[in-house]
């Protein structure tokens, strides 16, 4: 019996194949729409996650200051080389302490210039923020010490100074001091907040406090939790001793903010998995809309076929029967829309993703689901329709014009 339902819902579809589809095509958009929402978030949210790791790992950062609200401190003190002491000496979890000082200058090589970020470092800044050199080599200890004239350049600013040039070995001067490259790193492209990750100089620490800056201030400490210790004990074992070395007593405000990058990871991909969801919600709308356009079509068809079914009620169809044959061919018709959508979707989304250069992440889960939940409205809305011509009376039906 549902076999014959299947294939006359089938010949009904193929007599009218225009208007089968554009009964279908609200389901079609739905299902595409639903599916893309959701293909497109969870690749967004794949590269924020992937872009935060190549931040560095397990890493927290620690800044002199607040950032706003009441309380806010101002004219902080900054870190010094004492209190980098301190954090490896008396927080057992840390594998890595890079401190750091930033200035903006602009770089000059023969004719060309560019205006960059200038950081003194030292060599725990590469295993912190998990960079590699891509050609030269890192600072050496000697010059480290000596407060040497050397530096390493992102890809950025080789490209924009040197362009095709081999930027090792030559000389660019940054505000009032000439530097050596001794290194270029590979390049890491734009951070989740928007900026270049590649547009930097790295200078030893020493240079950078002495030639460029003037004083011993460090403005920035980022530290590398070691692998299987948690982070969230580290920051608070951190902020305690911060507070005592910077004598912060009682209900005071800090005046420092340790910054835990998987915390800011689990914000922004749950930002994302939110409007995932709120933009899967509303295009999910189109199928209750493509539903609403199959019962309207079917009570057409129904209407249309009314002689038909009279003359098979007549001869002995069952009640159950005719509602099994139109249920069937509603079901029929959503499922057909389901995959065309299933299809119209996976092709726009890899083109959308090429197009925005996010991952393109299949999930199959949703691929699954929007299609069940198209044969589901067919099922719904295709019900009654196929009632009302289930239960027509077969004299009444056959009266019909």
């Amino acid at each position: 019996m549902l076999a014959n339902s299947l294939l006359l819902a089938l010949r009904e579809i193929r007599r009218n194949v225009l208007r089968s589809f554009l009964t279908i095509l609200g389901i079609v958009i739905g299902v595409a729409a639903v599916i893309v929402m959701v293909t497109i978030g969870s690749g967004a949210t794949a590269q924020v996650t992937e872009q935060i790791a190549s931040l560095g790992s397990n890493l927290l950062m620690i800044r002199v200051g607040q950032r706003m609200g009441p309380g806010s401190a101002t004219g902080a003190p900054p870190f010094n080389s004492a209190d980098v002491e301190a954090l490896y000496r008396e927080i057992p979890a840390i594998t890595a302490v890079a401190p750091s000082a930033s200035r903006r200058l602009t770089a000059v090589y023969g004719n060309a210039n560019w205006a960059t970020s200038v950081t003194g470092v030292d060599n725990q800044f590469f295993i912190v923020r998990n960079w590699t050199i891509g050609t030269g080599r890192q600072f050496l200890e000697t010059e480290l010490r000596a407060g040497k004239a050397v530096c390493v350049i992102g890809a950025t600013v080789a490209k924009e100074l040197f362009g095709r040039q081999t930027p090792l070995d030559s000389s660019i001067r940054l505000g009032n001091m000439s530097c050596e490259v001794i290194g270029v790193l590979e390049a890491k492209g734009q951070s989740t907040f928007g900026s270049d990750q590649d547009d930097l100089v790295l200078l030893p620490l020493r240079t950078f406090q002495r030639r460029i800056a003037g004083n011993q201030d460090i403005s920035l400490i980022q530290v590398s939790v070691a692998e299987g210790r948690s982070t969230d004990k580290a920051k608070s074992d951190i902020e305690y001793l911060l507070r005592e070395r910077r004598h912060i007593s009682g209900s005071k405000n800090d005046d420092f903010q340790v910054m835990d990058m998987k915390e800011i990871t689990r914000m922004l991909t749950g930002t994302t998995q939110i409007l995932t969801t709120l933009l899967g919600a509303v295009a999910a709308v189109s199928l209750l809309v493509g539903g609403i356009g199959i019962m309207n079509i079917m009570l057409v068809s129904v209407t249309e076929r009314t002689r038909e079914i009279g003359i098979r009620l007549a001869i002995g169809a069952l009640e159950r029967e005719v509602l099994l044959q139109f249920l069937v061919e509603a079901v029929v018709l959503s499922s057909f829309g389901g995959m065309i959508g299933i299809l119209l979707a996976l092709s726009s989304s890899y083109g959308l993703a090429r197009l925005l250069q996010i991952p393109f992440i299949i999930n199959p889960g949703i691929m699954i689901v929007a299609f069940l939940f198209s044969a589901a409205v067919g099922v719904i809305f295709g019900y009654f329709p196929a009632r009302k011509a289930a239960r027509l009376d077969p004299i009444d039906a056959l009266r019909h014009e």
